[in-house]
């Protein structure tokens, strides 16, 4: 034991030889360095390790948290108003979901869920469990209406129109039946005329459809879903909200966010607000599919999100467009996953068209 002491001794003294002699250099060389016996890798790495998602010390009740946010009203504060509120609260630890993706993992797999890397689809659908591809999304450049739609839509009108046209002569009066016979052979006609011109109406008659006969339990399932996975990343994100107020199409609340806290929606958007809303509007879309085989309501985010790549400072191009979109549809995997419970309890407050402030609570609360 004697010998590895002195071992060990003369190692230590030998390191702090070779420090002091470091610290000489670097002065002759101009530079003041502080080079201190205590310093090791393990400080340095546990000071620069990424700050883990804030613990909870204490819980509270929907009811407390609500009364915590009556100073803030979503309808008309502006958006530096909501989010230095919100700051507030989440400092005082009555909040403690608020903004933690910017600041930690979020309770995500990644230490920086908001830093954003080239993903491609089969990397997606590989880190996804196979639940989230470019077909799920709707972002594989496939059309959500293929050929074998469109042949057998031209099959069921042919078929549909000969019927009637039959019908028509055996029951109905001779002038009338021949008249209405007459019509019905023209559906066809018009059917394929139609489909040779502008075939996008057809299209989104098929897809019309095609979407009404999933039953009313689904529909909604889908639409609070999807717009759940959208508040709750904002939410984790820390974006101030922009509107929320019930659709008139789904009878459901939607939301809508500012792309930072400033909430001026004229000016440019810098890199990392860019990438901070590419989550935000591919959530709804993965909030859908992991639940479903296919995302339904993914159309109109993926417009909304061509237009904020338009506004960024920097110029993108079809590429770093396309890795933003299926980055951004990754990294809210990741949260909605790593936040499931606060996800599905988020989800039973927009089914019950919950306020925004009772749709945090349901968030926060244990």
């Amino acid at each position: 034991m004697g010998t590895a002491e002195e071992e060990v001794a003369a190692l230590r003294a030998k390191a702090q030889e070779m420090r002091e002699e470091a610290q000489r250099l670097a002065k002759e060389m101009g530079k003041e360095i502080d080079i201190k016996d205590t310093y090791s890798k393990a400080s340095q790495a546990a000071a620069n390790a990424p700050a883990a998602a804030p613990t909870k010390t204490q819980s509270f009740t929907p009811s407390e948290i609500q009364s915590f946010l009556s100073p803030v009203n979503f309808s008309t504060d502006t958006a530096v108003q909501q989010v230095t509120t919100l700051n507030s609260l989440s400092s005082s630890q009555n909040l403690s979901l608020w903004n933690i993706a910017a600041t930690t993992s979020a309770n995500t797999v990644s230490p920086s869920p908001l830093r954003p890397y080239a993903v491609s689809l089969p990397f997606l659908e590989q880190r996804t469990g196979g639940k989230i591809t470019g077909a799920s999304l709707g972002v594989d450049g496939e059309d959500d209406v293929s050929l074998d739609d469109f042949k057998y839509a031209t099959i069921g009108v042919t078929l549909g129109s000969s019927a009637l046209g039959i019908a028509s002569l055996v029951f109905l009066p001779d002038n009338t039946g021949a008249a209405l016979c007459y019509g019905f052979a023209l559906v066809p006609i018009g059917w394929v005329a139609i489909g040779s011109s502008a075939p996008g109406i057809l299209a989104g008659l098929i897809a019309t459809v095609q979407n009404g006969r999933d039953g009313n339990d689904e529909k909604e399932d889908r639409i609070c879903r999807h717009e759940a996975g959208h508040f709750l990343v904002g939410y984790l994100c820390g974006l101030p909200v922009r509107s929320y107020s019930t659709s008139t199409e789904t009878g459901f609340p939607c939301v809508e966010f500012h792309p930072s806290a400033e909430g001026n929606p004229g000016r440019e958007l810098t890199a990392e607000e860019v990438a901070v809303m590419s989550v935000v509007a591919m959530s709804g879309s993965v909030a859908e599919a992991l639940v479903f085989d296919s995302a339904k309501g993914g159309q109109n985010d993926l417009l909304e999100l061509e237009g904020l790549f338009k506004r960024s400072k920097e110029f993108l191009g079809a590429a770093k467009r396309q890795d933003l979109t299926r980055w951004g549809a990754l990294a809210s995997y990741n949260l909605l996953t790593g936040n499931k419970g606060a996800y599905e309890k988020l989800v039973d407050a927009f089914k019950a068209k919950k306020t925004v402030a009772e749709c945090i609570a349901a968030i926060e609360s244990d």
